[in-house]
């Protein structure tokens, strides 16, 4: 028997609309994907295939909700994880049910299923590096203060000597004790330089100060000397006179020379005896 020409029509029209139709998911992340036999991880970028799973992961004492492929590895999931807590891949472990997992072993091998518990810890090596590293910053950071703060005073003497320099270099006469003061209180800051435990950065700066005082100290002792002789520090052409003794006689002449006289009178009261 023909079927009508309408019921042909409406078998053509289904056929088409079942060929057009798609089947669509709901992915655990809420985004409506269409369903497929490989997942692509579209909620997080991670590889592997199977379905999203989502999985409670514990910090300390944090916990955060990540979702990952079933068939992805626990190294990829620590790429996931770093994003969420901010702690490097290189330094994470990974525990489930207690056993640290291998970062080439996959999710779904291990048993892990949708809301299971992975327990993140840092590496104890890395922990203890981190607090080192915090440590000596934080030593570094006192140390720079320190000098800083000797730079300071250093600054003010500084301008003390160049007040002298001026003075000295126009011949005005200064007291003494003008030089020694801050001569005292240069020496002082030498000695706290001295007693700054630095590292880094913070021992470079020390080293530079103590150079700088010390040159400080070298120009208040020039400056000390010239005060009290002007004209030490100045370049003159010493004139060396020498007198020397004329011979009329004897060496260079051909006659004898004359003996001398003396002039010294001697006399001399002889006692007579019978």
């Amino acid at each position: 028997m023909k079927s009508s020409r309408p019921q042909r029509e409406a078998a053509q029209v289904g056929l088409q609309k079942n060929e057009n139709e798609i089947d669509w998911e709901m992915r655990p992340c809420g985004m409506l994907v269409q369903r497929r036999e490989e997942d692509d991880a579209a909620c997080d970028g991670a590889g592997g295939n199977g379905p999203v799973i989502k999985i409670n992961v514990s910090y300390g004492s944090s916990q955060h909700e990540i979702f990952v492929p079933s068939h992805s590895t626990f190294g990829e999931m620590k790429q996931i994880v770093a994003k969420r807590i901010g702690l490097d891949p290189a330094v994470q472990r990974l525990l489930f049910r207690g056993k640290e997992q291998e970062d080439e072993e996959r999710l779904h091998l291990a048993g892990i299923k949708d809301n299971s518990k992975v327990v993140v810890l840092e590496d104890l090596a890395s922990k203890e590096k981190k607090l080192e590293q915090s440590q000596a910053s934080e030593e570094v950071s006192k140390a720079s203060e320190a000098v800083a703060g000797i730079t300071a005073e250093v600054d003010e003497l500084s301008k003390r000597v160049a007040e002298l320099e001026v003075f000295v270099h126009d011949g005005t006469k200064v007291e003494e004790r003008k030089f020694v003061e801050p001569t005292e209180l240069l020496m002082r800051q030498l000695l706290k330089l001295d007693g700054i435990e630095a590292q880094g950065v913070a021992r470079v700066q020390r080293k530079a100060e103590v150079h700088r005082v010390q040159g400080l100290v070298d120009k208040l002792d020039s400056l000390k000397a010239r005060n009290v002789n002007p004209f030490s520090n100045r370049s003159s052409a010493v004139s060396i006179t020498t007198n020397w003794e004329t011979f009329t006689s004897g060496v260079g002449s051909l006659n004898a020379p004359t003996p001398m006289l003396s002039s010294t009178e001697v006399t001399s009261d002889w006692e007579q005896f019978d």
